[in-house]
């Protein structure tokens, strides 16, 4: 079976892989891996992808959302604030959540402006 995506040949460029490889390994990759394992569960994705359209959201308007019960919803958003992704507020019994920073928010919005940019090629 042929594969027209490998290289046919070795050719190793050293000074390019040399200073790439120090950057790679100067970057706390397993960090950054946990955040989008954390954003490869359906229900964490919507519940992100939510709370970048709105502010913020109290866990009840969360699971209402994604139509699950309070307590999951409750469980991805501790998930979610756990890797630095979303933080909280309490405010008297109620509990609301919002994502940490711009960054996520960017994150989540340029995740699925690109997922529309390649089903339209489609």
């Amino acid at each position: 079976m042929k594969h027209d995506d490998i290289c046919e040949i070795t050719c190793v460029d050293e000074e390019k892989v040399k200073r790439v490889k120090e950057s790679v390994f100067q970057q706390n990759t397993m960090a950054v891996s946990q955040i989008f394992k954390a954003l490869s569960d359906d229900t964490r994705i919507k519940i992100a992808y939510a709370l970048s359209v709105e502010d913020e959201l109290c866990v009840c308007d969360v699971a209402n959302i994604v139509g699950s019960t309070t307590a999951t919803a409750s469980h991805h958003l501790r998930l979610l604030r756990n890797l630095g992704l979303a933080k909280y507020r309490k405010e008297g019994k109620l509990v609301f959540y919002a994502l940490d920073d711009d960054h996520v928010k960017q994150l989540i919005q340029i995740a699925f402006e690109h997922q529309k940019e390649v089903a339209s090629h489609e």
